[in-house]
């Protein structure tokens, strides 16, 4: 095997048998002095080291670098790449966790050795139940980081609900966006997610990692893996909605044992999506979200100059103003108000509390649609775009 090409193989060897174990990889290294030194060892050497009844120490040896080199040969082909913890291209706050992996693999247009260290990282994270207010109040946080003077990179899990909000939020923000994957770098968890990784991993500056080889499958202990990653990649963690037991709650305590700044956003004492935030915020670990756009100032990001936005329903009268009858225009801002005071009302409910046939919400709200003041889901549920919120 080349000599250049064996500190990377071993690394690749290393985590494949230590994965799991990640500070027992640094130990063996800080003893023998480097990842290939380890492969060095004879079968006496490595039973004074680990022991007779270690059934890892006998996968070390010649078989696990063959494999890890055949893998990495492979990867390779496909476009894959990969960082060990001594390359000058790993991320540094990652590399300062003391159970950071020995290895990431790496799915992106832009070379990995360019991906991380050029801007601040920022965590967002919170449940797969995602209600229309976590969603709303991930993609104004979003928005504001993408309009702060300093942009940082978005970091999140690739799950469904919170996760994906953040990421297409940062992608529509044009901030650089990494999912961190809880199986191999071969798979995309969930399934539903594969046509936004492709995107992900073409745009520049965006990437999907994780510390998995390749046809590993997701388990219950691959997303606390995956999890360590995300808080350990991350400079601050918001979490925007979670349970008191849940991945984002997890993610947040750990990057607060990290020594990372953590935030939260409150919510409804009643709601169970939001016990975990407020938890959170009672014991003083995480900072409460009030404003998203105060939150550039709390990470260091500068301040918005944002100007503020016209009152939502003088924006409707001028915007329909010249193409609709004057009570035509009044009913629509009324319609806006009413949907801004509501979030997620349905069409019936507008019947009911504006007094108006359904024909007539139907065409109003596909108007406040059309125009971007308005978002309808496939349930009839309306909320304000967060442009206008």
């Amino acid at each position: 095997m080349d000599k250049d090409f064996l500190p990377l193989a071993s690394a690749v060897a290393l985590n494949a048998i230590f994965g799991n174990e990640p500070k027992f990889s640094h130990r063996l290294i800080d003893a023998l002095g480097s990842a290939e030194a380890v492969f060095a060892l004879s079968e006496r050497e490595r039973l004074e080291l680990f022991g007779p009844y270690n059934d890892r120490a006998a996968r070390i040896g010649p078989a696990a670098l063959d494999a890890a080199a055949e893998e990495l040969e492979r990867l390779s082909g496909r476009g894959y790449q990969f960082l060990d913890i001594f390359d000058e291209g790993y991320p540094a706050a990652l590399r300062d966790c003391p159970d950071a992996p020995l290895l990431l693999y790496v799915r992106s247009s832009t070379p990995a050795r360019e991906l991380f260290g050029k801007r601040p990282a920022v965590a967002v994270v919170g449940t797969r139940d995602q209600s229309l207010y976590g969603r709303e109040c991930c993609q104004r946080i979003l928005r504001a980081l993408s309009e702060a003077p300093s942009k940082p990179m978005i970091i999140s899990g690739m799950a469904i609900g919170v996760d994906i909000t953040a990421h297409a939020a940062a992608l529509a923000g044009g901030l650089p966006t990494v999912g961190v994957s809880p199986v191999g770098i071969d798979e995309v968890y969930p399934r539903r997610h594969s046509a936004f990784a492709e995107r992900l991993c073409a745009t520049p500056g965006c990437a999907l990692v994780t510390d998995y080889p390749p046809g590993t499958a997701p388990a219950p202990f691959t997303f606390l893996r995956r999890n360590r990653i995300i808080a350990g990649l991350a400079g601050a963690t918001v979490l925007v909605e979670s349970r008191i037991k849940g991945g984002g709650m997890i993610t947040a305590r750990l990057a607060d044992g990290y020594g990372r700044e953590v935030f939260a956003v409150p919510g409804r004492i009643d709601d169970i999506r939001s016990q975990g935030c407020n938890l959170l915020i009672r014991e003083q670990l995480a900072a409460p979200v009030t404003a998203p756009e105060d939150l550039p100032v709390a990470l260091g990001l500068g301040r918005l100059g944002r100007r503020k936005a016209a009152d939502l329903q003088t924006a409707v009268r001028e915007r329909f103003r010249a193409a609709l009858p004057p009570e035509e225009v009044e009913r629509l801002a009324e319609l806006a108000e009413r949907i801004r005071a509501t979030r997620g009302i349905c069409f019936d409910e507008l019947c009911r509390d504006a007094g108006l046939p359904y024909a007539e919400v139907a065409r109003g709200a596909g108007l406040l649609e059309e125009e971007g003041f308005i978002c309808i889901d496939l349930l009839q549920r309306c909320t304000i775009n967060i442009k206008n919120a």
